[in-house]
């Protein structure tokens, strides 16, 4: 029954993971995003909501989950300087990689990356 029972657990944690979905694009400040369509609104250190733009113009909001996850990705990437402090900080899109399960407009993150 132990083996039956560790099976099945097996199966669905594998299901769930195929479900999952990869998705590459703009990493953005979702509120800023959700304001100003035309803006660049690169994240900074004290941003707390997350989307990511993808090609073709969508834009995923992030879970609260994926938030934190992005939050320690910017921090620990080497474009984490606050970008609106740095004068130096680059201009350009801050790229990422973000795997999870779409939800309607938002992505339930399993795992993200910031180039």
């Amino acid at each position: 029954m132990r083996r039956i029972l560790t099976l099945g657990a097996a199966l669905l944690f594998v299901s769930a993971a195929a479900c999952a979905e990869t998705y590459d694009g703009v990493l953005v400040d979702a509120r800023c995003a959700s304001q100003q369509k035309d803006a660049a609104c690169t994240p900074t250190a004290s941003t707390a909501a997350f989307a990511i733009q993808v090609s073709g113009g969508k834009t995923f909001k992030l879970d609260a989950d994926g938030n934190k996850k992005a939050a320690q990705a910017l921090k620990d990437s080497n474009n984490g300087a606050d970008r609106a402090k740095d004068p130096s900080a680059s201009d350009a899109p801050l790229m990422a990689t973000i795997r999870g399960t779409l939800n309607g407009d938002e992505i339930k993150v399993d795992l993200i990356e910031v180039h």
